[in-house]
């Protein structure tokens, strides 16, 4: 590992009470899933991104630690529950992500659309950010979950197209880009509030810079507001080695072109994640 991808560990802080909150209402997060290097950090501050749907994904993305196999049925009381521990948490901002169940019909837009309604039911003052998946293509799902009202839309492309076969084989860049493109102008076919739309890719898998500049003109060409870029890293040996250890000054480099196309708000630094600082980025968007 080089200099800056090491730094101390975090104090225990509210680490122990999140534990013990999501364990008593069974809920998982995407920062235990994924195995998420923030993950003591934001524990420690009381925050987490709940992660609903299952712990099991129907794709096998190369990058990811979810696991990848037949998931179970919707948990039906899984919305309110997500619900209790924002309450309970005291969370302003409130990230929610899902696995990818491409063997439900609507992709699980259903029920994100039912744990927004629940979130703004328990805790009707704080911001809502859903992280969803492609939907398999069925845009309508975008639509579903737009219509709730969530006050961020988020979806990843998580790399350039070129690597799309090694890196995301069960995703489709073009039908990423198709996504963000509807949630970002589905207010103007309803009339209701914009709903800024936010992507992200991880760095390090062997992309070129001129690669990624290309990725972050087609996210604003669909609408993009909002963009995070990270430093992958190899949560085991099963998974893609990394190629390249990207240096904080292209981190720094790629924020600056970022804003220069007219992104509104951009985190851009190896620890970065989707959700990591999410309600930072958002007050600055």
């Amino acid at each position: 590992m080089p200099a800056w991808l090491k730094r101390p560990l975090a104090t225990p802080g509210k680490a122990a009470a999140v534990e013990g909150l999501l364990g008593e209402l069974r809920l998982r997060t995407v920062c235990q899933s994924a195995k998420c290097p923030n993950r003591g950090e934001c524990y420690a501050s009381g925050t987490a991104t709940f992660l609903i749907m299952g712990d099991a994904c129907t794709r096998g993305c190369r990058f990811c630690a979810v696991d990848t196999r037949e998931p179970a049925p919707l948990d039906a009381d899984e919305p309110a529950r997500v619900a209790e521990a924002a309450r309970r948490m005291g969370l302003v901002h409130v990230v929610v992500t899902s696995v990818t169940r491409d063997d439900l019909p609507d992709g699980g837009a259903a029920h994100f659309v039912a744990v927004i309604e629940a979130l703004r039911a328990a805790v009707p003052k704080a911001a809502l950010e859903v992280l969803t998946s492609d939907f398999a293509g069925r845009l309508e799902g975008v639509d579903e979950v737009i219509d709730a009202g969530p006050d961020v839309f988020n979806h990843n492309v998580e790399t350039v197209p070129r690597l799309y076969p090694e890196v995301r084989p069960g995703a489709d860049y073009a039908r990423s880009l198709a996504v963000l493109a509807r949630a970002a102008g589905r207010h103007r076919a309803t009339g209701a509030a914009r709903t800024p739309a936010k992507s992200g890719l991880m760095l390090g898998f062997g992309e070129s810079v001129d690669e990624v500049l290309g990725v972050m003109r087609d996210l604003r060409a669909s609408g993009c507001e909002t963009l995070t870029l990270g430093q992958y890293l190899r949560p085991s040996p099963a998974h893609l080695p990394v190629a390249e250890f990207v240096e904080p000054e292209v981190f720094t480099r790629l924020a600056r072109e970022a804003r220069a196309m007219g992104f509104a708000a951009v985190a851009s630094a190896p620890f970065v994640r989707s959700s990591y600082h999410a309600d930072e980025l958002y007050q600055n968007s």
